[in-house]
């Protein structure tokens, strides 16, 4: 009898646990990469101060809360979430082609939400903001 009531507990306590996230493995993410002709498209907005400035308030409003003050992706909401935002600092992301970026940030992926209700000239905006970051 207390083998059975012990082996029932920790199948409920192993329950528990799996429902709060802790055991499961995090699944995996396949790379998330734009398709050829959106990785193609050109920034059309004007690479200076002012809409770096743009593209910086855009941030600060929508995107700080996951990528944190200074894009390195430790916001505040960043702490619960598994992948972790992206690091706009980092070569990977520095690395990416405007268009890449504008259509991540357009579509989004898991945690990641769509920004498509925004204008597009914020988006490219803060396009402009992301590759300010680069070796900051």
């Amino acid at each position: 009898m207390k083998s059975r009531l012990t082996q029932a507990w920790m199948a409920l306590a192993l329950g528990a646990v799996v429902a709060l996230g802790g055991a499961a493995p995090a699944q995996a993410q396949a790379p998330w990469e734009a398709p050829a002709a959106e990785k193609a498209k050109k920034n059309p907005s004007p690479s200076d101060a002012k809409t770096v400035e743009q593209g910086k308030k855009v941030a600060q409003i929508n995107c700080a809360s996951c990528h944190g003050a200074m894009g390195k992706g430790d916001g505040v909401a960043s702490a619960g979430l598994s992948p972790k935002p992206a690091d706009w600092t980092s070569k990977k992301v520095q690395a990416e082609s405007d268009g890449e970026i504008f259509w991540k940030i357009s579509t989004g992926r898991g945690a990641m939400p769509s920004w498509k209700h925004l204008p597009e000239a914020e988006r490219w905006a803060l396009v402009r903001y992301i590759r300010s970051l680069a070796g900051k």
